[in-house]
């Protein structure tokens, strides 16, 4: 079986809608597929490179900083094993209120790989909270060249129905548009303006 990892960023659940121009570099630059060689379960695969190191990039995914830089105006973040991502959207919100996306840092290799797991919250569809245990996201960190880094997600759990298959359409989409935002943040040390 292929690799089998994800990167389901929950929060990227709320993410706001981009112009065209966005959507038209994103299919320039970040890859997405559905994997099904698993009859029963789905695997979402996103792709991108972008011109950064790759101490820039693990910092972007393993930083209070780096979250807050490209994910939402409001992060906590104790990255260690089993440790815990908060994330909170609205920059006037609360890191402990019932909007908080929590992803728990399952486990990681320094600059090579790190498995999340989302806690769902109520935004999450029903069907998607029953099987909330065997949903993961693994993101895998590549240094192709000096300033140049492979970096791809690969999202674990999803089961192989119409109602999972109808959900990836709106995981990939948001999942791109959040991928584009941290693009733009390591290529030119802008933060996204939330």
């Amino acid at each position: 079986m292929k690799k089998i990892v994800f990167f389901l960023v929950a929060s990227l659940f709320q993410l706001s809608v981009y112009s065209q121009g966005a959507n038209d570099e994103m299919e320039k630059r970040v890859h997405s597929k559905i994997d099904s060689t698993q009859s029963q379960n789905l695997v979402l695969i996103q792709s991108f490179e972008v011109n950064a190191s790759l101490d820039k990039c693990w910092d972007a995914y393993s930083t209070k900083k780096g979250w807050q830089s490209w994910v939402a105006p409001l992060a906590e973040v104790n990255f260690k094993i089993n440790g815990l991502i908060k994330t909170n959207y609205s920059k006037n919100g609360s890191i402990e209120d019932p909007s908080t996306i929590r992803l728990h840092v399952i486990n990681y290799i320094p600059k090579k790989m790190i498995t999340l797991q989302a806690e769902l919250s109520n935004n999450f569809p029903e069907f998607m909270k029953k099987d909330a245990k065997d949903l993961f996201n693994i993101v895998h960190f590549e240094e192709l060249d000096k300033g140049l880094t492979r970096i791809t997600s690969y999202g674990i759990g999803y089961k192989n129905n119409p109602k999972y298959l109808q959900l990836m359409k709106y995981f990939i989409s948001a999942n791109e548009k959040g991928y584009m935002q941290l693009i733009s943040y390591l290529e030119t040390g802008q933060s996204t303006k939330f």
